[in-house]
């Protein structure tokens, strides 16, 4: 019977847990927005752990946006400190160096949205019929 999830992806999803948790209460500097943690991936040596982040914010962000280029140094900055924290918190022989990402996935996803609407329109994906609806032979 295979396993459904290795143990370094359980270290992953555990660790975006507590960092999620520790940025939010832990972490108290003014330049941090509003931080998601949107994905850790955890090299198999458990040497590193690539921390996706994305900010909570109105307007469209990339990677070399201002704040998002600040918020990363602030986190990157904050890492020595994550890090005692989250193995403490999970209690790891061995804790990732953890390194800081901007995820600009979502954006590239409302534009990808935004561009698939302006081809379509507000169309169904599938046109209804309500011809039928009264029809005996459509329900069998």
């Amino acid at each position: 019977m295979p396993r459904e999830f290795s143990r370094i992806d359980r270290i992953g999803d555990q660790m975006q847990r507590e960092l999620a948790q520790l940025i939010q209460r832990e972490v108290k500097d003014p330049r941090l927005g509003m931080v998601t943690v949107n994905a850790v991936k955890v090299s198999r040596d458990l040497g590193y752990a690539d921390i996706y982040v994305s900010l909570l914010t109105t307007e469209e962000l990339t990677a070399e946006s201002p704040e998002a280029k600040e918020s990363v140094s602030v986190l990157n900055k904050a890492a020595g400190f994550l890090r005692g924290q989250v193995g403490r918190a999970m209690k790891l022989r061995v804790v990732p160096q953890l390194r800081f990402h901007f995820d600009a996935l979502q954006g590239y996803s409302r534009r990808m949205d935004s561009l698939i609407r302006e081809a379509v329109g507000d169309k169904p994906a599938v046109e209804r019929n309500d011809d039928n609806q009264n029809d005996p032979e459509s329900k069998a």
